[in-house]
């Protein structure tokens, strides 16, 4: 009798890159509505004192959504086939609040429903941390920082309307 050899799973090059490119094609459309926005008098007169320098934005993002995309990749890669609908859904749940966020915050000045929408992306992103780190437990790690950060956007958010 022969004994199969069992396969290990390798670096899946095409998910990897795929992953990478719905992640950031999420990010660019977002900058498309945040785009000029934080120069509007709108935005420049409401903003909470504790803002940070409109530089550091385009600094943390790139790094937050890296971390986003990498967590995605090694859960789903790891998961088996229930794991990965779980993985898809919260993921693709929080990317889509995420993105709707800068529409409604940035271009639509709705910063109430904004917030509700962050309060979404909160609750998404710790789903997303809990159901990678079930699988993989430095994917869910790779979350805190995204979830520290739209946590303190929430205020940045509230004092929108507060």
């Amino acid at each position: 009798m022969v004994k199969k050899r069992s396969k290990k799973k390798g670096f899946n090059w095409k998910a990897f890159v795929l992953i990478f490119i719905i992640v950031f094609a999420v990010s660019f459309v977002a900058s498309l509505f945040t785009g000029s926005n934080t120069k509007s008098s709108w935005y420049l007169d409401n903003k909470p004192s504790f803002t940070p320098p409109n530089i550091v934005f385009p600094i943390v993002w790139p790094v937050l959504y890296a971390l986003i995309a990498l967590s995605l990749y090694f859960s789903w890669s790891k998961a088996d086939k229930e794991g990965r609908k779980k993985v898809e859904l919260w993921f693709g749940l929080n990317l889509f609040f995420n993105l709707i966020w800068s529409l409604l915050f940035f271009t639509l000045k709705v910063p109430v429903v904004s917030f509700i929408d962050i309060i979404l992306m909160i609750g998404t992103g710790v789903m997303m941390a809990v159901t990678a780190g079930k699988i993989d437990r430095k994917a869910g790690w790779m979350l805190v920082p995204y979830i520290t950060w739209i946590s303190f956007a929430s205020i940045l958010n509230l004092g929108f309307f507060v």
